[in-house]
């Protein structure tokens, strides 16, 4: 494939990394900050990317936090400044492209990161102004390489969305050979992530045939492609189909996410306990779905199951939970670490997220509870 204009410019192909140095002089970039993790800093794809940059002036922040903070922010963006950087390139997975994104919007924007969250009115505050982003995922999951959305844990403890269509990356660099040493674990998680983003976007209320022509394609793809990729991780022609749904998953944003992630998000602001965002996604989702399907049209759910390939009466939920099981997936929230004393913020949290507002049926407190005390 070559280059796609759908949202953002995206480079999708085999070997797209080679690609950046144009990209770069393309958007006007000529000081980048490199915003990756300690995984991934100073390994063999760190010096692909490193080869990919050479001759230009770059300056490196390596600590991004497997949950992004407003602390992580504002240390990148103290380098940002101090090293004359005029963009920002994320290399790795969401928590990278989204602390890119933060770092993106503090240093052109004056006031604090909470001011410009969903939940308060931030969507309108948010500006042309935005620094540019370039992002090249290294796993195939979040789809935040072209999303509008930055998720960030605040000092306050509270985990906020920070949307805006400004914060879509400039371009998308997708190089499906940067996650051939993925570990299967992390292959299924993060599949599992963009499986969900597909299946939630469908189902979500708002009005956007396109985007659900998206999801469905993209759901019927990572279903039928990340088992291949999980057992076989070498394998190209599974790489490229998941960072593909992965890629699907993340265009299909504009049509809200729902329950899944409105859960998903404070638990991954806990401060005492680390937990994967995808793998949370993959765990919920089966009894999300059973909680919204009455909201669900039964023409969507029969087209649900023809892209999962199961029988027209077929449960939906008992597949996904299955499909989690042959992953190695965990089956519940306090196999994972979560403690009934969690559950008061947890609830709170998910009623006050901006994902909350398009699930296919609203949800009570009780609700949540219910749902949260399942899971534990």
């Amino acid at each position: 494939m070559g280059t796609i204009n759908y949202l953002t410019r995206i480079e999708f192909d085999d070997g797209a990394l080679s690609r950046l140095g144009a990209v770069l002089e393309d958007v006007g970039i000529q000081r980048p900050l490199i915003v990756t993790d300690r995984g991934l800093f100073g390994g063999p794809l760190f010096g692909e990317l490193q080869t990919a940059l050479q001759n230009v002036d770059r300056a490196v922040f390596a600590d991004t936090p497997q949950n992004p903070t407003e602390a992580a922010v504002d240390l990148a963006a103290g380098i940002f400044k101090d090293s004359g950087c005029d963009g920002v390139i994320a290399f790795g997975g969401g928590s990278s492209m989204d602390l890119a994104k933060g770092v993106a919007l503090r240093t052109s924007h004056s006031e604090s990161l909470a001011f410009y969250a969903a939940i308060n009115g931030g969507v309108a505050k948010i500006s042309s102004a935005v620094a540019p982003v370039i992002a090249i995922p290294t796993t195939a999951g979040t789809g935040s390489e072209v999303g509008r959305a930055a998720l960030i844990t605040l000092k306050t403890g509270s985990k906020l969305g920070l949307i805006s269509p400004y914060l879509i990356p400039k371009v998308a660099i997708c190089d499906p050979l940067l996650t051939l040493g993925l570990p299967a674990s992390l292959t299924a998680a993060t599949g599992m992530d963009a499986f969900t983003h597909c299946l939630e976007t469908y189902i979500s209320p708002l009005v956007n045939p396109p985007a659900e022509a998206i999801a469905i394609d993209g759901l019927e793809r990572i279903n039928r492609w990340i088992q291949i990729a999980v057992t076989d991780g070498a394998n190209k022609e599974a790489r490229w189909h998941m960072m593909m749904g992965a890629l699907q998953g993340g265009l299909t944003f504009q049509k809200g996410l729902g329950a899944v992630h409105a859960m998903s998000h404070p638990l991954g602001a806990l401060q005492d306990v680390t937990l994967h965002h995808g793998t949370l996604n993959a765990l919920l989702l089966p009894i999300v779905y059973e909680t919204n399907q009455d909201a669900i049209p039964e023409w969507k759910q029969t087209k649900i199951r023809t892209a999962l390939g199961i029988e027209p009466d077929a449960s939906v939920a008992d597949y996904i939970r299955q499909l989690n099981a042959s992953l190695n997936l965990p089956a519940s929230l306090g196999a994972m670490g979560v403690t009934a004393e969690h559950l008061p913020a947890l609830v709170q949290g998910a009623l006050k997220d901006h994902s909350n507002g398009t699930n296919p049926k609203p949800l009570s407190e009780a609700d949540y509870v219910r749902l949260f005390n399942a899971m534990l």
